[in-house]
């Protein structure tokens, strides 16, 4: 296993900025990093990347800030997961960095937070940020009162006492006996999706069987892109909680971040859960995220949840799986399930649906199979003329997979028209299913 490096402080001492430098140093550039804004709180959960320094390579968590009981703010519940999710990084790290505001000061949740650094028994690195000069360092003097034997001085922003800091992480975390695989191994990578409040984190914990990720009445508690690791029967399942996407009049500053985010994640993924909300119905901004799946050509489940909320659940049932097949007319192929994620019901039915769906988002038809195929729908029902002449269809083989991707050559490709298309879609999915995957047919011709 790679070490597990926390970083924790007080909300708005730059935990994010140092995530970011830190993640960068990585050779893979591309990875997720976290939202930084000079907002305290913008860090809710713990967000998790891979890094390097001098071969070493480590895991490192950003949390959200760790808040003291006695401070006011009128979203206490919040307040109380933030302090619990930073508790829970430190029970996972192998080295924590408590990061201190040189520029604030020192403050009595330091203090309280050391004590409690020091209780979990862990290596702690304590580090001053917000000195770019060693002018700044005579400020390192009063943070000596929390008991640490040593200020480590660096600026996340700037860079200044960065390199220090990073020889000093690696001299401390433990070495790795083996090489681990990649984090991008081979495991399914399902993006958890939907409008804000409509149950994802609430879905993903009661997967992951702990809290995981901050649930809260509050809409738009999900921020960031949050990737959880889960094991079913032996599999594991990489699962991103995404922010909720809202409307566009309704996106805030710090959310248009976060629906970037969730796009990208919605990229990425392999197949993606589209949550709704059962109590509410099917909206219109439901469509639209379904739109944003199908349009990045990932496969997909419907999720009803808050089914719990549901009085009579048969009739319901009927009524709103008739609601989705017509709202839903372009997604049709994506299978429905019902689920209580509050009270884990029926939730265990993702794993073996998720497993199904990529079988058929890999499947290759053998091009002999699909010319007979061809030749049989033709034969069934010949297509009209385009200009006066016949419209023949030569050859068809699939050209890709995930999602399954088919070329049709034609004497007159601007003869095919999307209602053609649409019909040869039903009949190859008539013929092999293709489950909860969506199909791209191209026309060129010979």
């Amino acid at each position: 296993m790679k070490p597990i490096i926390a970083i924790v402080g007080r909300a708005n001492v730059g935990k994010s900025t140092l995530f970011n430098r830190i993640v960068r140093m990585s050779a893979d550039l591309t990875k997720s990093t976290a939202i930084t804004e000079s907002i305290p709180g913008v860090t809710r959960d713990r967000n998790y990347a891979e890094s390097e320094w001098n071969n070493e390579k480590f895991i490192v968590i950003d949390t959200g800030g760790f808040y003291t009981e006695e401070m006011p703010h009128e979203n206490r519940e919040i307040l109380r997961q933030v302090k619990e999710q930073a508790l829970f990084a430190i029970e996972e790290a192998a080295l924590i960095i408590h990061l201190l505001d040189a520029k604030e000061g020192l403050n009595p949740s330091d203090a309280e937070l050391a004590n409690i650094l020091r209780e979990s028994g862990k290596k702690i690195l304590w580090v001053a940020n917000k000195i770019d000069t060693p002018s700044k360092e005579d400020r390192l003097i009063e943070f000596y009162e929390i008991g640490a034997d040593e200020i480590i001085p660096v600026s996340a922003e700037t860079g200044y006492g960065f390199d220090e800091l990073m020889d000093k992480i690696v001299s401390l975390i433990p070495k790795r006996g083996e090489v681990r695989p990649s984090m991008e191994e081979d495991i399914p990578k399902i993006a958890v999706v939907g409008r804000p409040n409509v149950g994802k984190s609430t879905l993903i914990n009661s997967l992951l069987g702990k809290k995981r990720l901050i649930v809260s009445p509050v809409p738009g508690t999900t921020r960031d892109s949050i990737d959880s690791i889960c094991t079913y029967y032996g599999k594991k399942y990489l699962f991103v909680d995404t922010a909720g996407i809202r409307r566009r009049g309704k996106i805030y500053s710090i959310e248009r971040f976060s629906v970037v985010r969730a796009v990208r994640s919605i990229e990425k993924a392999d197949v993606v859960i589209i949550v709704l909300d059962a109590s509410e119905g099917i909206v219109e901004q439901d469509k639209k995220i379904a739109g944003v799946v199908e349009e990045y050509g990932k496969s997909a489940i419907f999720l009803l949840n808050k089914w719990d909320l549901i009085p009579e659940p048969d009739e319901e049932y009927k009524r709103i799986t008739q609601e989705l097949k017509n709202k839903m007319w372009f997604m049709n192929y994506a299978p429905c399930i019902t689920t209580s994620g509050l009270e884990k019901k029926r939730t265990t039915k993702i794993f073996p649906l998720i497993d199904e769906i990529i079988v058929e988002r890999r499947k290759r038809i053998p091009t002999g199979d699909l010319n007979k195929f061809l030749s049989k729908i033709i034969s069934a029902k010949p297509f009209p003329t385009y200009r006066g002449k016949e419209l023949k269809f030569f050859y068809i083989t699939q050209v890709g997979v995930e999602p399954p991707t088919f070329t049709i050559f034609v004497n007159y490709p601007s003869g095919v028209k999307d209602h053609h298309i649409r019909h040869i879609e039903k009949a190859l999915r008539e013929e092999y299913s293709f489950k909860g995957t969506p199909i791209r047919i191209h026309v060129k011709s010979r």
